[in-house]
């Protein structure tokens, strides 16, 4: 199996890459670190599994849809559209750089590298696409507006692909995880609910995968939190939100 993951150079990325490598899989790493991609390559061939390295950073969109015109070079098994960043939780406006930068990585990103690969996937009849998206794209606290807001962008693109692209016998899942432990939320300075580390979080994101989950929450319970909540009358949402976001120090 070939299969991409964008943003494999560290957490997530890196854990998810180190998972398939095997003699059966085919991997094209994409990061924009060069040592630590090269490191995280060099761990994937020495359990068997044949690493392209690319480095690109995923925010220059013309040099994503040249890899996206090379990568369909050969048949594409499966593309983990992983790369993502956050500023963090902060009050007050976000500033409109940070705002650019978020959704340039976390959204706009992702159709420069599918842009060109769409046409591959549906001339070849196969092929999965796995978006890493998050439970912050349920509800939107006022800490983590433009995160929250890139993620959600990214379940309706992803909504929108799975209608278009399973008539022709493509797959378009759409995973959300709540917290897990990484180099992301390590800048958090609060108390992280259902926290998990990174070996947990995989390997319910592989086995999603394996099962071809279209939209798959985790972990549920957090999840099911927060689907309650947005049940609610806004009054009561309201005081929720304002007494979590009191707890983080906000």
């Amino acid at each position: 199996m070939r299969i991409v993951i964008t943003g494999a150079s560290s957490g997530l990325g890196e854990a998810l890459a180190l998972h398939y490598a095997t003699q059966e899989n085919q991997l094209v790493l994409i990061a924009r670190r060069e040592g630590r991609l090269a490191d995280v390559a060099k761990r994937c061939r020495d359990k068997g599994s044949e690493v392209e390295m690319i480095v690109a950073d995923v925010n220059d969109f013309e040099r994503m849809r040249e890899i996206g015109i090379g990568l369909c070079a050969k048949p594409i098994d499966r593309i983990i559209l992983n790369a993502g960043v956050s500023v963090g939780h902060s009050g007050g406006v976000t500033p409109f750089e940070d705002f650019h930068r978020l959704f340039q990585t976390n959204f706009l990103s992702v159709h420069a590298l599918l842009e060109p690969i769409l046409p591959k996937l549906i001339e070849q009849k196969s092929g999965e696409i796995v978006f890493i998206s998050s439970l912050a794209s349920h509800l939107t606290m006022p800490t983590s507006i433009a995160y929250s807001s890139s993620k959600r962008a990214i379940n309706a693109y992803a909504e929108g692909l799975h209608f278009q692209l399973k008539p022709h016998g493509i797959t378009v899942m759409t995973i959300m995880p709540g917290f897990i432990d990484s180099e992301m939320t390590q800048k958090n300075r609060f108390k992280m609910p259902f926290l998990m580390n990174t070996e947990d979080g995989v390997a319910r994101i592989t086995h999603a995968i394996k099962r071809k989950k279209i939209r798959y929450a985790f972990p549920f319970r957090f999840y099911l939190m927060i689907r309650i909540v947005s049940l609610f009358p806004q009054s009561l949402r309201d005081k929720i939100v304002n007494f979590t976001n009191f707890k983080k120090g906000a």
